[in-house]
This record gives C-alpha cells, structure tokens and sequence, in this order.
C-alpha cells in the first residue's frame, strides 16, 4: 500500500469512528435504537418466545385479565382476548406484521420517490416541471381517503396494503432527492464526472445518490413509522390487515367493544405501537442531527 492511499484510508477512518461515536452520544440515537432492535430481535425471535400459538382459540378462556390483574393467570401472562387467544403471543408476532408493513412500504416508496427526484434534479427543465407536477397531485391527495377507497376496492389482504401505501407515500422521497441533487449537482465531482463523459445513469447512481444518502435515509425512517400508523389506522377502520393475522392495528380494532371493561386489551397493544413509532422518529432525528453540520446533539 502506498503513502498516498494510506493518507487517503486514514482520513476516511477517522471520519467514520467520528461519527459512530457521536451516534453512540446521541440520546435520541441510543434510545431509539434499543426499541427499534428491540422490536426486531422480538420479531425474529417470536417461534421461540411466543409461550403459545398466536392463531389457537379457546372459548373457555375467553377475556382473561393479564397477570398484574385480578383474575389473571401465569399461563397468559397478557391474558387473552375475546376468543380466548394468548395476548403475549399474538403481540409478539404482530412484531412481524408491523416491521414488515413498516419497511415494506417504506422501500416502494423508495424506489419511485428517489427516482423521480433523481431525474427532477438531474436534468431539470421540462421533466423538472413534470415531476413537480406530479408530487404536487400526490401531496393534494389525502393519503387516509384514497388508501380506504383503493383498499376498499381492491381488497384489504396484507400484500395490496403495503402496495397501496407505498404508492402512496414516495412524495417526501422525491422532494428530498430533488433538493439534494439540486444542491450537489454543481459542485467539483459532479462536473468532473460529466467532463470526462460519464453517462446520466453512472453519475446519478455512483456519484449523485451516495452523497445525498444522508436525508434520504432520515426521510426512509419518519416513513416506516408513518407507514405503520397508517395501517394501525386501516386496520382499526376494518379495511387494513384482515383477521386472524396479529396485527397491533387489528388488535386495537378488536378490542375496542371491551375498552370500559377490559382497556388492557387496548391498551397493551397501544403501548406496543406507541414505543415502536417513537422508537424510529428518535433514530430518524438522531440521524439527522448528527448528520447534520456540525454534528448537532
């Protein structure tokens, strides 16, 4: 190895552990972090921690309280909802359902809105005009209106929610990618690479988007939490994650005729949804602030 690319690694090196320290000192960074891995890790473990299946009914357990309660029982430490499912397991896989519809929508709208904004800031002009047109009839679309009317259409199963938030969400994408692009697409490297001939394509994916990363992916996580809520609220209007899939959505839809009576069962999913949707808004603003300059804390 050379001087030259050692004093080129180095640098580098250090810019790294320069920012890994300061995520590791950012509050948001460190608490949001633990939930989020806390939700995968339950997530991918739930075979081995569910105690029981979350799908087996049993009529003669129908409603019976969580442990802290009177009437509970250690063989349903969350007790059970009202077809005598365990609520423990159910909410441990509903984990999946979550996560999955979370980051499964938030790559769709990833692909398109980075696309568009990829063009809009590249070339600019005309197609500029027209991707600006477009985002502005997406951002005059309410989200919750038209996914009810397309769900409602088309039907409610797991796959067609994912699909239709993720059509639904990519404008933050495109508006971020636009803005980025228009900020670097004068500066040194970009103009070094279109002097040499590097086609559109080469330079938009290999110089243009590794350097505008850093609010995409803020943007990629304020989705997933968007994404999630958004399903919690189809699910809870009926037209979200169908039964007997455990969604927390679907979950809080259910148990809202025993809220008087029995408001755990709202409760604890809430709370469920709650930590994970504040969990990733503190990882997407810690993200931000220090990626920011000067590393904001």
């Amino acid at each position: 190895m050379t001087v030259q690319s050692l004093e080129i690694d180095q640098p580098a090196t250090s810019a790294g552990l320069s920012l890994t320290r300061r995520l590791l000192r950012h509050r948001g960074v460190t608490v949001g972090g633990f939930l989020v891995l806390l939700t995968f890790t339950v997530a991918i473990l739930a075979p081995l921690l569910a105690p029981t299946d979350p799908y087996l009914q049993s009529l003669t357990e129908r409603m019976v309280p969580p442990i802290w309660a009177d009437g509970g029982t250690t063989a349903h430490l969350l007790g059970t909802d009202s077809l005598g499912r365990d609520y423990l397991s159910r909410l441990i896989y509903g984990s999946q359902i979550s996560l999955l519809i979370g980051f499964g929508t938030a790559a769709i709208a990833a692909v398109i809105g980075i696309t568009l904004g990829l063009l809009a800031g590249y070339f600019g002009g005309r197609v500029d005009l027209a991707i600006s047109f477009l985002i502005t009839v997406r951002l005059a679309m309410p989200v919750i209106l038209v996914a009810l009317a397309v769900v409602g259409l088309v039907g409610n199963s797991l796959s067609v929610v994912i699909m239709v938030l993720g059509f639904l969400l990519w404008d933050r994408f495109a508006v971020v990618t636009r803005a980025s692009v228009m900020r670097v697409r004068n500066l040194d490297y970009f103009l070094a690479a279109r002097a040499i001939g590097c086609s559109p394509l080469r330079i938009m994916l290999g110089e243009v988007l590794p350097n505008v990363m850093g609010p995409i992916l803020v943007v990629g996580t304020l989705e997933v939490a968007h994404a999630i809520l958004l399903e919690a609220a189809l699910s809870f209007l009926g037209l979200g994650v169908q039964p007997p899939l455990p969604s927390w959505g679907l979950m809080i839809s259910e148990g809202r005729d025993y809220i008087y009576f029995s408001p755990w069962v709202i409760a604890i999913p809430g709370v469920a949804l709650f930590l994970l949707v504040i969990g990733i808004n503190f990882l997407g603003d810690g993200i931000r602030d220090v990626s920011a300059p000067g590393g904001r804390q």
